[in-house]
């Protein structure tokens, strides 16, 4: 039987192309360990490659694809996809804060207007089921509660009250002793621009608190920032959902916790989530603290990068002290001297980014201890004007200093940036299944060596493993038993 021609050619620059390609990647492992030295990472290196060869000829198009995607698979793996757990951190179904007698019952969206207007400190302002709507203008809470008397809105019940915004500001809170607790709250404008914050803390807002509540499809979830000489600090943001349903079609900052200038604010066992945008410089953190601020602290929260949003193009970051850096004007010393002074990052899981799990800029005195980082690039700890001491962590990645930046690393447990290169991980390897949630020891955990403990994520009193947690099945909710 004769064969045809044009499939014959057509199967011959398949191999060639497949044979290309194949040797574009053994020469990129066999740079690997030049190119780990210089701190990139296969997930970075991918799609430059991509780009670089765009606009070519198609073999050329087809080999840097077939290049990109198979940096990709041999960094990343599979698609990672927190699982649907049910977790202890996060905002939980039974509620938060104590019942009181009495207090401000409000039904209707103008009701609770009224209600944030006029409140006096001690007010509990309690939202009826339901769902309330606001366009256009914040709710602004602007009257000052006490230590003793805080003024409190919120739900009975976790899930009985949604709020829905179309408006760039939710609640804007610039007086002390404000708390929030049991909230469903949503951006529902149709331009993402305009679906900016749902609580922006300003000013004297100083001592507010968010716990419990669930935050969907905002720029920033939280924006907190000073006015004038006057910085909103002392804040708690606690066992919350913060997470978007959609890439964000926008050129503003993306960030959950957008936290700037203020000090000693506390946030602590939230699960952070799919913070993604595909307008601007496409760079999007989980939270951060810069800005002058001092003394804040990120501990127990568990940041997934990308969940229901894997794939999109852009850099994700987990946690910052410093971010991007702060125009001298919004700083808390008109200079930024340094963007955080004696902050710490501690036992935290963040997974799923496509760029560090951690990152310091110009962040001074530092504490980065006891956190967990999986399918992430690392820990960056960038500039002069940063110092910091690991200790305890467990990194599938390494840990770097950049330009002038000084780690002080204790007893930490990392991977070299080159191993990725060729598809080992030997932190990430540690678990079960990591990228689909399943953080369970695949054998006995690692111990550090000594008698040092540190915090633990899942909420037991101390950890003696690298990382995060001694067990992870701490932070799984018991389910419900069957009807």
């Amino acid at each position: 039987m004769k064969r045809n021609p044009a499939r014959r050619r057509k199967s011959r620059i398949g191999r060639l192309l497949l044979a290309g390609a194949l040797l574009a990647v053994a020469g990129v492992a066999g740079a690997a360990f030049a190119i780990g030295h210089f701190g990139i990472a296969p997930r970075t290196l991918a799609p430059y490659v991509e780009k670089r060869s765009s606009g070519h000829n198609p073999t050329i198009v087809g080999l840097g694809r077939f290049a990109s995607r198979s940096l990709l698979e041999l960094d990343r793996g599979g698609p990672a996809m927190l699982a649907d757990l049910a977790l202890t951190l996060g905002a939980q179904p039974q509620p938060a804060g104590t019942a009181r007698p009495g207090g401000v019952l409000v039904a209707t969206p103008d009701e609770l207007r009224a209600a944030i207007a006029r409140a006096e400190a001690g007010d509990v302002i309690t939202l009826l089921p339901g769902t309330y709507r606001f366009r256009e203008r914040a709710i602004d809470a602007n009257r000052p509660g006490r230590e003793a008397a805080p003024i409190v809105v919120r739900a009975l019940q976790p899930g009985s009250v949604q709020i829905e915004f179309d408006q760039v500001e939710g609640f804007r809170v610039s007086a002390p002793w404000w708390r929030f607790e049991n909230l469903a709250v949503r951006g529902v404008c149709g331009d993402d621009t305009y679906c900016e914050h749902a609580f922006h803390v300003v000013g004297a807002g100083r001592h507010f608190a968010s716990v419990n509540n669930t935050i969907a499809d905002f720029n920033a979830h939280f924006k907190i920032n000073g006015a004038g000489s006057d910085f909103p600090d002392d804040g708690l943001i606690a066992s919350n959902t913060l997470y978007n349903t959609h890439a964000r079609r926008t050129g503003n900052p993306v960030v959950p916790i957008d936290l700037v200038a203020a000090s000693r604010w506390t946030v602590r066992a939230n699960v952070i989530k799919d913070f993604v945008k595909l307008e601007g410089n496409q760079v999007t953190y989980g939270a951060f603290a810069k800005g002058a601020g001092s003394a804040n602290v990120f501990e127990r929260n568990l940041v997934w990068c990308e969940d229901k949003l894997r794939g999109q193009p852009g850099q994700r970051v987990g946690l910052s002290l410093g971010g991007g850096g702060t125009g001298a004007e919004y700083c808390r010393d008109r200079k930024c001297i340094t963007e955080q002074q004696g902050s710490t990052i501690r036992a935290n899981l963040i997974a799923a980014c496509s760029d560090v799990g951690i990152y310091l800029n110009s962040a001074a005195d530092s504490r980065v201890e006891d956190n967990t980082l999986v399918d992430t690039t690392g820990i960056d700890v960038r500039f002069a004007t940063s110092s910091a001491r690991l200790d305890g962590n467990l990194v599938d990645g390494p840990i770097r200093s950049r330009d002038g930046g000084l780690a002080h690393p204790g007893d930490n447990r990392t991977a070299p940036l080159w191993q990725s290169y060729l598809g080992y991980h030997p932190v990430r390897s540690l678990f079960r299944a990591p990228l689909d949630g399943d953080f369970s020891w695949q054998g006995s955990a690692p111990r550090r060596d000594g008698s040092r403990a540190g915090l633990d994520l899942c909420g037991a009193t101390q950890v003696r493993a690298y990382g995060a947690f001694d067990d992870f099945g701490a932070c799984l909710a018991p389910r419900a038993p069957p009807r």
